[in-house]
């Protein structure tokens, strides 16, 4: 089944000056334009390509690679604004709407903003929406606490940053929990904290878990070696300092020091930590 507004694998059935026929199944013949053919391309060979609606709603296929396919979020720039709506650059000659209704407040040339993107049956013409709360849902049963996860930073407010989980789910990240400055479409990798009282989501970028810790212990060790056996980030370092070394919290790094120290591997300073032995004798 051909899906629109997503890459499919179609084999080629016709080939004509201006370009290739595939078999778009029960949407009959789809044409790749010939500035999308590859090189040696042959009937009956098969070809992974984007399928969308052209200029005249017709259904074109493609070789160009959007910057989300249907289903997907992307933080994008807008490139046009008129009567209907904003027009978004998502990396195909055709610019993506983003209809009036589907705004959260005018979009503006020239702006970035998060959006999901997604297919109109009515028509089979894609659109996308900054709307994310009416796609993305907020509380699922299927995560579990400790999950890892892919996330897009969606918006921010005094206490938490709000992010898309999978391209599927919305949850928070709160701000006192963070040590490192996060920005609106910044993609990150997380876990799932747990699920509040209400069902919705909470996030963490990094797990408190043992596991974590034997981790951070081998990157300690790795970075003392480099740095000739010693180094001035100690448990008294300021947070963000860890943070931007081992992207861990202030917390993870001193119970690591601790471990590492109670198993004989450093010696703690005042204002440094050193490997023992040294790391020649290692």
């Amino acid at each position: 089944m051909i899906e629109i507004g997503k890459y499919n694998e179609m084999q080629v059935v016709k080939k004509v000056d201006f370009g290739l026929y595939l078999d778009g199944e029960e949407f009959d013949n789809i044409l790749l334009p010939t500035r999308y053919m590859p090189d040696d391309c042959e009937i009956g060979d098969l070809l992974n390509v984007f399928i969308y609606l052209d200029s005249e709603d017709r259904l074109i296929a493609t070789t160009e690679k959007p910057f989300a396919e249907v289903g997907q979020c992307a933080y994008l720039r807008v490139v046009d604004v008129n009567r209907i709506g904003a027009f978004l650059n998502w990396g195909l000659s055709r610019d993506l709407l983003v209809p009036f209704s589907e705004q959260n407040g005018r979009m503006q040339v020239g702006g970035f903003y998060v959006v999901y993107v997604y297919l109109d049956k009515s028509t089979n013409r894609i659109a996308a929406s900054a709307r994310l709360d009416n796609y993305l849902q907020e509380t699922s049963p299927y995560f579990k606490a400790g999950q890892a996860v892919n996330l897009l930073i969606s918006a921010d407010s005094e206490m938490a940053y709000k992010a898309v989980i999978n391209d599927t789910h919305l949850g928070l990240i709160y701000k006192n929990e963070v040590f490192q400055p996060l920005k609106r479409g910044q993609k990150v990798k997380g876990f799932i904290k747990s699920e509040r009282e209400d069902g919705k989501i909470d996030l963490v970028l990094q797990l408190p878990g043992g596991e974590t810790r034997d981790e951070l212990m081998l990157h300690i060790i790795d970075h003392l070696k480099l740095q000739q056996g010693t180094s001035n980030l100690t448990d008294k370092s300021p947070p963000e300092e860890i943070y931007q070394q081992y992207s861990v919290s202030k917390a993870n790094y001193k119970k690591a020091l601790g471990r590492l120290y109670k198993q004989g591997l450093i010696k703690l300073g005042k204002d440094r930590i050193t490997l023992t032995p040294p790391p020649g004798k290692m």
